[in-house]
C-alpha cells in the first residue's frame, strides 16, 4: 500500500460499521477508524470496536489494531491492518486530512460530521441530509432500499422497531431491565451463556445489577454486551436471532452490514470520480 494514498476515515466500529470497514479494506482503500472510549457493541464477535478493549481484533480476516496516535496509525496501515484511534470527536481529521469521512456511528442523529471534514462525506442512516451536512446518505433500514445511496435528502426515519427477521421484530432485541454492571450467567450444564448459545424463551441469559435478563424468544444469542459493562436501564444489551442456523455466523459480517458496505463503496467511487479525487 502506497504511503501517499489518502485516508478514508470511518467514524464508529460497531457491527454495521465493521461491514463497511471490512469491505473498504478489501477493496484497497486506506482505512482508519475512530471510536469512543467505552463502546457498547452487542455483536462483539463481529465488531472491530472490540479492539478498544482487546488491543486488536480480527473479523473475516481483517485485523483492526488500537493505536495511540496518527503516526502509529500510518505504520499499522502500512502493515496491512486497520488502525483504530480512540477519538470520539474525530479530532485526528486535522492531522490525517482524509479524502473521505464515513460516519458509521449509527446514532440516529449527526454527532458532528460535516462537509468541511473532508472532500467526500458519507453518513449512514437517519440523522443526515445528503446535499447539506454530507454528500451522500446510505439507507440502513431493512427492506427493499437497504444499502441504497441517497443523493438528496435523508434515510427512512428511525421507527424504533428493529426490522423483522423470520417474523420477529421488537422481540429480537432485549433492553436492560435495570441499571448496573452486566454479569454473565451459566446454564443448567454449567456453561457460561454468551454469544452463539441457543436459548429458550423465558430463560435467564444474564443479569444486570442483580436483576435477571430473560430471553424473549427461542433462538441464537447473536449479541450480548460484554461482562462488566456499566449498563443503564433501557440500553440495548442483547439480540436473539430466531433462525437456529445463524449459530454458525455470529462472528461474521451480517447481510445487513454487507449491503450497507456496498452502498458506501458505490458512494465513494462515484463521488471520487465526480470530484476528481484519487482514493485508490
Amino acid at each position: 500500500m502506497q504511503e501517499q494514498q489518502p485516508w478514508v476515515l470511518v467514524r464508529g466500529a460497531g457491527d454495521l460499521a465493521t461491514g463497511v470497514i471490512v469491505r473498504l479494506h478489501r477493496c484497497g482503500f486506506r482505512v482508519a477508524v475512530t471510536e469512543c472510549a467505552n463502546p457498547s457493541a452487542i455483536r462483539r464477535r463481529a465488531a472491530l470496536c472490540e479492539a478498544v478493549w482487546q488491543g486488536q481484533v480480527t473479523v473475516e480476516g481483517v485485523t483492526c489494531r488500537r493505536v495511540a496516535d496518527t503516526g502509529e496509525a500510518a505504520r499499522v496501515s502500512q502493515a496491512g491492518e486497520v488502525p483504530l484511534l480512540v477519538d470520539e470527536c474525530a479530532a485526528c481529521v486535522s492531522v490525517l486530512r482524509p479524502a473521505a469521512v464515513v460516519d458509521a456511528i449509527l446514532a440516529k442523529r449527526n454527532l458532528g460530521t460535516n462537509r468541511d471534514m473532508a472532500p467526500i462525506t458519507v453518513g449512514l442512516g437517519p440523522g443526515f441530509t445528503a446535499g447539506e451536512d454530507v454528500d451522500a446518505v446510505i439507507e440502513t433500514m431493512r427492506g427493499h432500499h437497504l444499502g441504497c445511496v441517497i443523493w438528496q435528502g435523508g434515510a427512512i426515519p428511525n421507527t424504533g422497531v428493529p426490522g423483522a427477521v423470520a417474523g420477529y421484530a421488537a422481540e429480537r432485541v432485549i433492553h436492560a431491565p435495570a441499571s448496573g454492571e452486566m454479569t454473565l450467567v451459566q446454564d443448567e450444564n454449567g456453561q457460561t451463556i454468551d454469544i452463539g448459545a441457543l436459548v429458550r424463551k423465558g430463560q435467564v441469559i444474564a443479569r444486570v445489577g442483580g436483576v435477571s435478563v430473560l430471553a424473549t424468544i427461542d433462538g441464537v444469542l447473536r449479541g450480548l454486551i460484554r461482562a462488566g459493562y456499566p449498563v443503564t436501564e433501557g440500553l440495548k444489551i442483547a439480540d436473539i436471532d430466531p433462525r437456529p442456523e445463524q449459530v454458525a455466523y455470529c462472528d461474521t459480517v451480517s447481510d445487513k452490514a454487507r449491503a450497507i458496505g456496498g452502498g458506501v463503496v458505490e458512494a465513494l467511487l462515484r463521488l471520487a470520480r465526480e470530484k476528481s479525487i484519487q482514493l485508490l
